[in-house]
């Protein structure tokens, strides 16, 4: 009989641990898995309400009590103004900086997904972007995501504060409209390609690089192999072959340039560019936002994703390689 109470005292106790691991694993899957989730996530500024305070604050300070109760009752009556208006549109702003891979695409993606599913024709998309340029598939998919805005009919506008340069403009030339700061670097419209070249040092220390290929032209310039003329010639090619697509994307989309006079690769400030026809007002995407956001809504969207320290690592190495490698 005293074997049998032991023996139910252990199984309560065996059940009891049991019921705690299983909660504290439980707890665990769950932090994780919210955890992965808050990886991943869209966030959304009113833009509106941030003028609004930093205007508050200001007038709290610089103002008398009996200004200040005037200011609070103009305001308050301009709010309800805007809240009963049915017809003021939206003004979406999306920020894009670009690096050699484009790797921002992807939350860029993202982001036009969402404003997709709620925008309307008299709304607005303005991209503020930033970027010197890169690889081609890269900013040639950059340059698709914004054009999804304008297949449905929704004004788009980009904004260059900075640079805007290659695929840069590439992407900035997609737009209806395109602004820009007086010494913004605009233009760049050509195509460059480096890659050093260790034959000579591997033939040197008697170390032999074999390489096979099954085509003419499935490589041409090798980092280590020895490159001819032929192989020179083929490269030279094909990046006349990009320049020239580059090109006629710009023509295509901005039809008041004078394409051979831009195409050089030259990049200008944005008070020459637009001359050349290649941007369309100088203001910057401050003074363009605070001009807005009296006429309408407007949010800043923003599909935040964080990046594990090993893809961190991997994405400054693959960037440092293709610096080396060469870039459009």
């Amino acid at each position: 009989m005293e074997f049998l109470t032991e023996y139910g005292m252990f199984l309560a106790k065996l059940s009891t641990v049991s019921i705690i691991l299983v909660i504290i694993t439980g707890s665990l899957i769950f932090i994780v898995m919210r955890a992965k989730g808050d990886n991943e996530h869209l966030v959304i500024k009113n833009i509106n309400e941030k003028y609004d305070t930093m205007s508050l604050m200001l007038n709290q300070q610089v103002l008398n009590k009996k200004e200040f109760k005037k200011y609070i009752k103009e305001h308050k009556k301009e709010l309800k103004e805007k809240e009963s208006s049915e017809d003021r549109k939206k003004l979406f702003v999306l920020n894009f900086v670009g690096d050699i891979r484009a790797s921002t695409v992807s939350s860029l993606r993202e982001e036009i997904t969402a404003i997709l599913t709620i925008a309307e024709k008299k709304d607005e998309v303005l991209v503020i972007l930033e970027s010197g340029g890169g690889t081609v598939h890269g900013y040639g998919l950059g340059a698709s995501q914004l054009k999804r805005i304008k297949d449905k009919d929704i004004k788009l506008t980009a904004a260059v504060d900075k640079v805007a340069a290659s695929g840069g403009y590439m992407m900035a030339c997609v737009a209806d409209k395109i602004i820009a700061a007086p010494f913004a670097i605009i233009g760049s419209i050509g195509v460059l390609a480096q890659i050093p070249n260790f034959h000579r040092l591997l033939k040197k220390m008697d170390i032999d690089f074999e390489q096979i290929t099954a085509g003419d032209h499935k490589r041409t310039l090798t980092l280590f192999g020895e490159n001819t003329d032929k192989d020179r010639e083929k490269f030279k090619e094909e990046l006349e072959d990009t320049h020239k697509l580059f090109k006629e994307f710009v023509k295509d989309s901005r039809e008041q340039v004078d394409i051979d006079k831009i195409a050089t690769g030259e990049h200008w400030f944005g008070k020459r560019a637009i001359e050349l026809n290649l941007v369309d007002e100088l203001i910057t995407s401050d003074d363009y936002l605070t001009n807005a956001a009296k006429e309408a809504d407007v949010f800043e969207v923003k599909y935040e994703r964080k990046k594990p320290v090993s893809e961190k690592l991997f994405s400054l190495g693959a960037n440092l390689l293709d610096s080396i490698d060469g870039r459009g």
